[in-house]
Parts: structure tokens; C-alpha cells; sequence
């Protein structure tokens, strides 16, 4: 038995979560780090810090160190990793972790060396780095080995990932800077435009996650939205719809499509067969959005399944993809 932990670490915008192999998902918190910017030491991350968004005092600050799938701030991104590494507890007297880090299919050859680079200080052994839409599918449960095509959308927080996979790769792929995070903002704009009320980012998001949809809305299913009315700049409450809520996302929802169609396009048709007769697999969180998938396949005219725990698909991807090596280049 060898001696050194192998972790695979899904590094999203919105959330972080790490495989550990033999084990399963061992982390799941948001990827946020709270500092003290006198002391620029961290004082809460993860869950804790997630609470503290939008809320701070003046010295303290919550950061999200991941921005549109890429790592805008690398000291930060470097305290989240090594915070839940050390967590772990993996590093043992002679051996260090082996670490997997997935990111988005179109970052670039220096964004990748710097993931690398921040995996390496947090004490890695080894780092592979593999593309998300590729490990979403293998999450997802798709045989992505074989010679024949797979379609995944990975909608995320910060970017969505369209990909066709053949023979174990990406054939062809596209990465939207456009996902969950932007469909809390459309409702944040929408919300204000419309009522003339402000609202926070976590108010927007649960907002999406109540009563989220991408099509058919229900106007009759409403929840309770609270911010500062733009014009007493008093406290206020407002009810809004379900169906507004779709209105308020739609263009998120169509500029996904948009980019599945474009993928599509660029499909080999041998490859587009198989896609007619398997389908399009939704991951990711932004999946979970309420008949997201009906408003897909009508556009796409081919069936659309959300696969079945999406927002674990690419730390569950990992995970198989620890177990067989084979898959790691």
C-alpha cells in the first residue's frame, strides 16, 4: 500500500469540494475566504466565511479567490486549499497527497501553471489537471472511453462548460463566462428595475433557488424578496413570481443554449448521431435550476437529462478518475 493520499479537488467559484480516494467527497463548502486586511491573515473560510458575504465590518473581508472558473486572487486560493488540505489531515511524516485539480475547458496554458504552482506550495506530490466537462461526464456515470459521442453542459457558478467527449477527450467544447453567479446578478437587476428595490447576491440566489426556472414559470408561486427600496432607502419587502423569475433569466438560459447549439455545429456527424440517440447530460449546480432541461431540449430538438446528483458530477469524476489511472495523462 502506498504511503501518500490521492485527493481530487473540484476548485469551482462557488463551492469547493474534495475526493478523497477510498473515502468520497470529504469537503463541500463554498469557496470563500473572510481576512483581516490590517493583519491579511484569514479569519473564517468556507461555510463560515460564505455567512459573512455582503455582511462585513470594515477591517474584514469576505473573498471569493475564484472568478468566471479562473483564480483571481492566487494568496487567497492558496490559504482555501491549504486550509481543507490541513483539514484533512493527509500529510503524513514521509508522504505527500497526489492532487487532481479540474478547471474550465478554455483556460490557458499560464492560468493552468499557476493552479499547478498553488497545488505544489499547499505541499502536493504530484498535480494533474483535467478539464471539467470531461470529468463531469465520467461523474455523471458516461462511458466516455469508447468511440462514440457524449454531450455534457456543466453550468457552474462562475462559468459553463459545453463539451462533446469521444474516446476518453474533448472533441469539441466551448466555456461561457456565463452560469450560476450571473443568473443571481440578472435577479438582482431584475428585482431592481422592476421594484425598485435593492437586494444582496445571497438574497438573488435564494431567490433562484426557491422559485429558480428556466421555463414554463408558475405565476402563481411566489416567495418573499427583502432589500432597501431604492427610493425611501427604507427596509421593504416584495413578493415575486416564479414566473418573473424566469423572465429575469431568460437571456442567462438562452445564451446557454446558445452555446450548446454552437457545439452542436461544430460536431462531427458520426458525433452528432450518437448525441441524437444518447442525449445532452446537464451538471453542475446550475442543473438543478426547475425545467431547465425541458427549456434545452426544446431548442435543441434532441432529449436533455440532468444527471443524478449534478453538483457533485466533477468531484464524483475525480474520484473515478483516482481509481483508474489510466484516465490521467
Amino acid at each position: 500500500m502506498s504511503l501518500s493520499k490521492e485527493i481530487g479537488i473540484d476548485l469551482g467559484t462557488a463551492n469547493i469540494l474534495i475526493y478523497l480516494k477510498g473515502t468520497g467527497i470529504v469537503v463541500n463548502e463554498p469557496s470563500v475566504v473572510t481576512i483581516n486586511t490590517e493583519t491579511n491573515k484569514p479569519v473564517a473560510v468556507g461555510e463560515e466565511a460564505r455567512e459573512m458575504l455582503g455582511k462585513t465590518p470594515g477591517r474584514l473581508k469576505a473573498i471569493r479567490p475564484l472568478k468566471d472558473g479562473v483564480i483571481a486572487d492566487f494568496q487567497i486560493t492558496e490559504i482555501l486549499i491549504t486550509h481543507f488540505i490541513n483539514k484533512l489531515n493527509l500529510k503524513g511524516l514521509f508522504s505527500r497527497p497526489v492532487i487532481l485539480i479540474c478547471c474550465p475547458s478554455n483556460i490557458t496554458s499560464i492560468e493552468k501553471s499557476a493552479i499547478q504552482d498553488v497545488a505544489l506550495r499547499c505541499g502536493a506530490k504530484r498535480v494533474y489537471i483535467e478539464e471539467e466537462p470531461k470529468v463531469a461526464a465520467i461523474g455523471a456515470g458516461l462511458d466516455i472511453s469508447k468511440p462514440s459521442g457524449n454531450m455534457v453542459v456543466d453550468i457552474g457558478g462562475g462559468t459553463t462548460d459545453v463539451a462533446v467527449l469521444s474516446l476518453g477527450d474533448i472533441v469539441t467544447s466551448q466555456s461561457l463566462k456565463i452560469a450560476g453567479n450571473r443568473m443571481d446578478s440578472e435577479i438582482v437587476k431584475y428585482v431592481k428595475d422592476k421594484y425598485k428595490l435593492l437586494i444582496g447576491d445571497s438574497t438573488a440566489e435564494h431567490v433562484k433557488m426557491q422559485i429558480g426556472c428556466a421555463f414554463d414559470g408558475d405565476p402563481d408561486n411566489k416567495v418573499d424578496c427583502r432589500g432597501r427600496d431604492i427610493v425611501t432607502g427604507l427596509p421593504k419587502t416584495i413578493q415575486i413570481s416564479e414566473a418573473e423569475v424566469e423572465e429575469a433569466l431568460h437571456e442567462v438560459c438562452a445564451a446557454i443554449l446558445a452555446s450548446a447549439k454552437q457545439v452542436l455545429e461544430q460536431t462531427p456527424p458520426e458525433l452528432s448521431a450518437d448525441i441524437v440517440n444518447k442525449g445532452v447530460f446537464l451538471t453542475g449546480g446550475g442543473a438543478l435550476l426547475h425545467n431547465l432541461d425541458k427549456f434545452m431540449e426544446q431548442g435543441l430538438k434532441v432529449p436533455v437529462f440532468v444527471a443524478d446528483h449534478p453538483l457533485n458530477c466533477v468531484a464524483e469524476g475525480c474520484g473515478v478518475m483516482l481509481e483508474n489511472t489510466e484516465y490521467l495523462q
